[in-house]
């Protein structure tokens, strides 16, 4: 695990309450996740989620993976928790919009402590976000507590990878994503089965690297008038944050950052 300080819950709300947020689903789309639609889609395979099924989205931002699953997984309802409520209201305006707001409901709070019921759900689903979240140790048990005995735990995050991260490069990085955090594919490994789950999948799924050079093309072909105008027309902003951009993929193409995808069941 690497880790940085003075980094919480109230710098991830600004994120994707301002600014910054907006320029994130420029780039990536309603699905703000490594990957899109085919890393859901693989998700969601992998872990044998489907009809008649129900499940809990831990981080769930816009709601966009609840709505990829309930459209495209034919899965019965959805149960969203995040804790920035810009984001929630989002979801919930895009869930009315689309006819889904039946089958698809949200909850503003704490993913570690949601309040829902213990063993209601078939299945808890995360992707890309649990790195945004402080105390991961709680995170992954309030999920084992979320799912029923036999019930999977399906997630993807952004991980250390293989070829590890110096303590300079994780600053830099943690620092530049507003991460506190962020876990080697071993350590969520060991949640998992430390909280009753036996895992079933861990991998890195080769996606980090290119996207991210996907997103860099588009920004300096395509996209570039759209992301100076979410930012204010600041060239200078835009040029320093396209230079961390840079810097993350080099960390991706040398195998020091990746996607790990992660699926467990709970035992009992």
């Amino acid at each position: 695990m690497k880790s940085t300080t003075n980094i919480g819950l109230g710098n991830v709300q600004a994120v994707y309450s301002g600014p910054e947020g907006e320029l994130w689903e420029l780039i990536m789309g309603q699905q703000i996740h490594i990957g899109g639609f085919q890393s859901s889609m693989d998700l969601a395979e992998k872990a044998g989620i489907g009809p008649g099924m129900a499940g809990v989205d831990l981080c769930c931002c816009n709601g966009a993976g609840m709505r990829f699953l309930v459209r495209f997984r034919k899965v019965s309802r959805m149960q969203g928790v995040d804790a920035t409520e810009a984001v929630v209201e989002l979801g919930r305006r895009r869930c009315e919009a689309e006819g889904l707001s039946d089958r698809i409901a949200f909850t503003l709070a704490d993913v570690c402590d949601t309040g829902l019921p213990s063993a209601g759900a078939d299945f808890v689903w995360g992707e890309d976000a649990w790195c945004y979240v402080v105390d991961k140790p709680r995170l992954v048990a309030e999920a084992a507590r979320l799912v029923k005995p036999g019930g999977v735990i399906a997630f993807t995050d952004w991980v250390v990878g293989s070829a590890g991260l110096t303590d300079g490069e994780a600053e830099r990085y943690l620092k530049f994503m507003k991460f506190p955090s962020v876990l080697d594919q071993g350590d969520y490994v060991g949640l998992l089965s430390g909280n009753g789950c036996e895992v079933l999948v861990a991998e890195d799924t080769g996606r980090f690297a290119p996207c991210v050079d996907l997103y860099l093309n588009m920004l300096s072909v395509q996209l570039t008038y759209d992301a100076l105008r979410i930012i204010g027309f600041d060239a200078a902003l835009m040029a320093a944050m396209a230079a961390e951009m840079k810097f993350m993929q080099e960390l991706a193409h040398a195998g020091k950052i990746a996607q790990g995808l992660f699926v467990a069941r709970k035992v009992g």
